[in-house]
């Protein structure tokens, strides 16, 4: 008895670990693909595509969070190619795959913080003005926890100098600034280790692109 139970366990292992490793290889191949999307559709197709590993990995986060920054950079993209108004709709997805994340990684994940502050950032952009004191406040609680949480997130400086980079003088923004701001954005991707292959690590190439480019 005890051989055969031994045989069962064996087994259970091996069927474990080669699931596991399907589980990266799948994750990895789609984490890649961000890095060429360009349009809207690109970026849905890749968030339906997380979605559906979430649906199978139902106790990993990280399939709802690549599902969420998916559908945060279709957001992105539409913002600039002036398609403001559809902003909240993607912000209600982007929230709902946040909420999945957050319930398996737990509150205290900067990564998942800094994606909220970045969502409600799309959402303040239907309407600047009336919705700085409501969703640009709380774009703005939820990038400091994220920076309290991982001081030294390379995101969480990226976005920050997103921020500074892009934001009118007469407001208090400033390309100057925002350029040196890239520079230290860079330099804490240079010392960063992502605590696995699969953890976030995207931004690099936006920081090193903003460098490059002149001040105007």
């Amino acid at each position: 008895m005890k051989k055969y139970l031994l045989s069962f366990a064996l087994a259970f292992v091996s069927l474990t670990a080669f699931a596991q490793a399907d589980y990266d290889k799948i994750m990895s191949d789609k984490i890649a693909k961000i890095e060429t999307c360009k349009t809207p559709e690109d970026f849905q197709t890749l968030a339906n595509d997380f979605q559906r590993i979430g649906s199978k990995e139902s106790s990993k986060w990280l399939p709802a969070y690549y599902a969420a920054f998916s559908t945060i950079q279709k957001g992105r993209v539409m913002m600039r190619n002036g398609n403001t108004q559809a902003l909240d709709g993607v912000a209600d997805e982007a929230e709902k795959y946040l909420a999945t994340a957050q319930n398996l990684a737990g509150a205290d994940n900067a990564e998942i913080r800094l994606l909220k502050k970045m969502s409600y950032s799309l959402r303040m952009m239907v309407n600047p003005q009336q919705r700085y004191m409501t969703d640009g406040a709380r774009a703005t609680e939820e990038m400091n926890t994220a920076e309290k949480l991982e001081p030294d997130n390379p995101r969480i400086a990226l976005i920050k100098a997103e921020d500074v980079y892009f934001t009118p003088e007469q407001f208090g923004g400033s390309k100057t600034k925002g350029l040196e701001m890239f520079k230290d954005a860079l330099a804490k991707f240079n010392a960063y280790k992502p605590k696995t292959a699969l953890d976030p690590n995207w931004g690099r190439a936006e920081a090193e692109y903003f460098i490059s480019q002149p001040v105007k």
